[in-house]
Formats: C-alpha cells, structure tokens, sequence
C-alpha cells in the first residue's frame, strides 16, 4: 500500500501548500486527477492487510485529490454581448517544431478563428503561413522566427499593432488588436517546460506571465498558448489569481486533455489555454487534433464586452 501511496502523498502536500516543488514534483503534478487509481489500489491493500493507519493514509489521499479536483477559479457571470462584431474566435495550437503546419492551414480553412496564436513554429512554418491564402485570410500578423520550438506567430483578421514581447527562452510576442470599436491586447504564452533542468525557467517565466497579466491596466486581454502547466501547478494559478479566467473552465472542461496526444486522450494533461479578462463572455470550447503535433490545438469562442 505504501508504494501506491507515497509517490502521490509528496505531490499531494506541495498542491496543498501552494508550491510546484522540485523536481519531479511539477510533473507528476500534471496528471493530479489520475492520482485517484493507485489511492484506491492502496486502500484496498490497507484494508486486506487490516492496517488502520494505511487505510486513513488511502482515504486522506483520496479526499485531498477529490478536493483539487475542482475547477480552479470563479464561475463567470451570464451576461451577452451585444455589440456588433464583438465576438470573434481564438485558437492556440503548438505545431511540435513546426511539423504541424498543415494540419494547422486545414484547420484555419475549416473554423476560419480571427485570432490565432502559433507556438513552435519553424522556417517551415514561417513560409507555409506566408503563403497567399493564409495571408489574405489573415493579413496582420507578428512573427518571431527561431529555430525548432522557439518562433512563434500572431495570426490576425482584425489590424493589430505589436508590443512588447513576456521576455523567454521561447518567444512569446504581443499585440493590440482592434476588434470593431474595441482594442484588446493579445498576448502568446509559451514558457519553458518544467523539465529537470527547466523548473527554474519554468517558475519565472510564468511569473513573467503574470507579472504581464497584473500590470497591463484596464481593458480586455487574451493570453493564449502553450502554458506547460495546469490548474494543479501554483506559478500558473498565479497568473489566474491577476483576474484571469480560463475559457475551458468557465465552459466546464477544465480537465479535458490537450497533451500528450500519444496516450489515450483521457490520461493525458489540459496545459493548453486560452485566458480571458473579465471584459469577455465565453460562448464555447472546442479541442481539435493536430496530426504530427503532440499537442490539441484549442478554439475558443468569445466576445468582449
């Protein structure tokens, strides 16, 4: 029974205490839902070997995992934009080195989102969303081209202007975009992965994200990307603490995977997110499959006030 217990009960005490820990703490992290099967593996140990202690260790384990298993943050109001042309659609899709630029070209063609931000986008990447119809279909743009993961791209139908970009390893560049009378700032996220040698990487540029977040003023923002993280990790609470809000969660599927797409969809981590101010209504989240990516790309479908 200890053996189902302990490797979960460590991460299980950083979640309550509000800290990622060391290394492999954040990673286990990650799949904190799935904690429930070796709890119950271990009760049933517990309870055959008749030992009392284990059986409230199983039982602890079970509830705090139940605990964090709620959706982290506020329900949002119900209330609808009226104004014309306030609702458009955002996807976020990391394309795997840029391997999954065609699949990315499909998917813009079929859900034709207005805003598109684009992580690990290669050489390859560049010129494929140069081409005519990706061009004419989003005409303004802010592109960081870098080798294998490192460039990113801001796709846009609507006029934007660049701003600076949340300082990485990984380029996370930003914009203001007008949308009808409307501007809003539209920020790629796409901190490191918080590998063995990356936690601290990992930490700050989170912290980056939402030291962004918390001083970018009034007005609406959407910050969109590739996270590495999720509900579960306290550097990503952080940036939802500024007031942001997740549109998976405010649409009840806080815990639908988004990577890895090798495994059963189910056993897999939601680190993939589009964040909203509160200036926005959410009227739907859609998870797709990107062929040659490891990741599902997210649409997300909202209006700003």
């Amino acid at each position: 029974a200890v053996l189902f217990l302990l490797p979960f009960s460590v991460p299980l005490v950083f979640r309550g205490l509000g800290a990622d820990g060391p290394s492999p703490v954040p990673q286990i992290l990650a799949f904190l839902p799935w904690f429930l099967a070796p709890a119950w593996v271990g009760l049933v140990f517990a309870v055959l070997a008749r030992r009392a202690l284990l059986v409230l260790w199983a039982v602890a384990v079970l509830v705090a995992t139940g605990w964090f298993l709620q959706p982290y943050g506020p329900d949002a109001p119900v209330e609808a934009a009226d104004a014309p042309g306030s609702r458009f659609r955002v996807l976020t899709a990391n394309l795997h080195h840029g391997d999954a630029v065609e699949a990315l070209r499909e998917l813009l063609r079929d859900e034709r989102p207005q805003l598109v931000a684009v992580q690990e986008c290669d050489t390859r990447c560049v010129q494929a969303l140069g081409a005519n119809e990706v061009r004419d279909a989003y005409p303004h743009r802010v592109v960081v081209e870098g080798g294998s993961a490192e460039g990113s791209a801001l796709l846009s139908a609507y006029p934007l202007r660049s701003t600076p970009p949340v300082p990485g390893e990984l380029a996370m560049p930003g914009a203001v975009v007008d949308v009808g009378k409307r501007s809003l700032r539209f920020q790629l996220a796409h901190p490191m992965p918080p590998l063995l040698r990356t936690i601290g990487p990992w930490e700050r540029e989170l912290g980056r994200l939402a030291d962004y977040a918390a001083g970018h003023g009034n007005g609406p923002l959407v910050i969109a990307g590739d996270f590495n993280a999720t509900q579960d990790h306290a550097a990503f609470r952080a940036v939802l603490d500024t007031g942001l809000q997740d549109v998976a969660r405010l649409e009840g599927r806080s815990r639908t995977p988004t990577w890895p797409t090798q495994t059963a969809p189910p056993l897999g981590a939601q680190i993939d997110h589009v964040l909203v101010s509160e200036d926005f209504d959410t009227h739907g989240v859609t998870f797709f499959d990107l062929p040659r990516s490891d990741h599902r790309a997210v649409l997300a479908d909202i209006a700003v006030r």
